[in-house]
């Protein structure tokens, strides 16, 4: 019994730890929207530099799911609990890469003339940022209904994006100088 109880205080560290690997690419992703709205290529550095830590969540929470399941023989739900997780973490470090993505273009943005930015990237961010905190709740609480509710509001984000999309096109058939700031405006609004 005694085992049991440390092998369920570990997961709830892991997940513990999942919450907050989701809240630092969370971040990142609004921060390097943030420094593309304000061009502050101080913020964008900031974002890059810190990616660091969410590798480093990522591995740290990797390597105690594996210890745990090679030293614990997990039940089949439990088990599921560390798959998902390894799963997730993979995706939080995705996001990681994409928001230094952003912060990459917003530095090259910089120094490029500026352009009306589509108020939909803001959305998007938002909506995604929301979604995201939503969904690692929904996982912890075991929610299926939320998270099912949650995955169809992806229709929103999509939509939006193909809303961006056709306003960053004609900015290009508008403004054919803006085409170099409007494609990497593209890749922003794709990674959303």
């Amino acid at each position: 019994m005694e085992m049991r109880t440390g092998f369920h205080k570990r997961l709830q560290e892991i997940q513990d730890n999942l919450l907050i690997m989701g809240s630092m690419a969370e971040k990142a992703t609004m921060r390097s929207i943030e420094a593309l709205r304000k061009r502050d290529v101080s913020l964008a550095e900031k974002v890059i530099a810190d990616d660091h830590r969410i590798n480093d969540k990522r591995f740290e929470i990797e390597d105690t799911c594996i210890q745990l399941m090679a030293t614990q023989q997990p039940m089949a739900s439990d088990l599921r609990t560390l798959v998902g997780v390894l799963n997730i973490v993979s995706e939080l470090e995705r996001m990681g890469d994409y928001a230094v993505g952003i912060a990459t273009n917003t530095i090259k943005l910089v120094e490029e003339p500026p352009v009306r930015l589509p108020s939909g990237l803001y959305a998007m961010a938002e909506k995604a940022a929301d979604m995201l905190r939503r969904s690692l709740s929904t996982f912890v609480n075991r929610d299926s209904e939320v998270a099912r509710a949650i995955a169809a509001e992806d229709d929103e984000i999509d939509e939006t994006y193909d809303v961006v999309l056709r306003e960053l096109i004609d900015t290009m058939i508008t403004d054919p100088e803006t085409a170099n700031q409007a494609i990497r405006l593209i890749w922003v609004a794709h990674r959303l």
